[in-house]
């Protein structure tokens, strides 16, 4: 399966640019991809995606770098050398948006399933099976200044119910790439995926055992 995650330069598909991918096979996770492209042209930049990447909106106009469209179609020649075509990540709405909207603008065919796994909703449910209950907060709503209750099960909560800690700086789409997998990994085969990661220990409610009872 193709983890994924990508950096952009906004938060409209059809109006921002695709900057950076970064993928793991989780079946081969020595397989993995990460490249940067300058978006094009016409993409707008969002000062907020530039915070937290860190970079400036030069870096991602920079004309030595290749294009968008060519960032898109290695990966999705990346993508053939994974056997089970479904992506996984923890947003799906989000990175798979922007990977189909840019297809379709460069006329390119995806060589991925159309169905993606949502490592958010797999890490909620595995969290209300162990606390009978979801991990909720309670927000402002934008538009009224009302109260709305909505999923806390971001990243970063995922790396806590799995044992690990957010430790990043600036956005980087292989990092994420790599978490997400990882998370997915012991959440779902109750064992890490990464060397890297072994020194965080896995939560005795996510160990293999204890998955054989579920």
């Amino acid at each position: 399966m193709i983890v994924v995650d990508i950096e952009t330069s906004g938060l409209d598909f059809n109006k921002s640019g695709v900057w950076q991918i970064g993928a793991v096979d989780l079946d081969n996770p020595d397989n993995i991809f990460l490249e940067e492209a300058r978006i094009d042209d016409e993409d707008e930049v969002n000062e907020k995606s530039l915070e937290v990447t860190g970079k400036t909106e030069g870096q991602l106009r920079d004309k030595n770098k290749q294009s968008q469209k060519m960032l898109i179609e290695n990966f999705f020649k990346w993508c053939d050398s994974v056997k089970i075509k479904n992506c996984i990540c923890q947003n799906p709405q989000w990175d798979m948006g922007f990977l189909m909207t840019k297809a379709k603008k460069y006329g390119s065919n995806r060589p991925f399933h159309h169905r993606a796994f949502d490592l958010h909703s797999i890490a909620q449910l595995r969290y209300f099976l162990f606390n009978k209950k979801f991990l909720i907060k309670e927000e402002i709503s934008n538009s009224d200044f009302s109260k709305v209750y909505g999923s806390d099960m971001g990243l970063s909560k995922v790396l806590i119910f799995v044992g690990m800690r957010d430790d990043r700086g600036k956005h980087n789409a292989l990092e994420d790439a790599k978490l997400t997998a990882e998370c997915f990994s012991r959440i779902v085969y109750g064992r890490g995926l990464f060397k890297e990661y072994a020194n965080f220990q896995i939560p005795d409610y996510l160990k293999e055992e204890k998955n054989d009872n579920l």
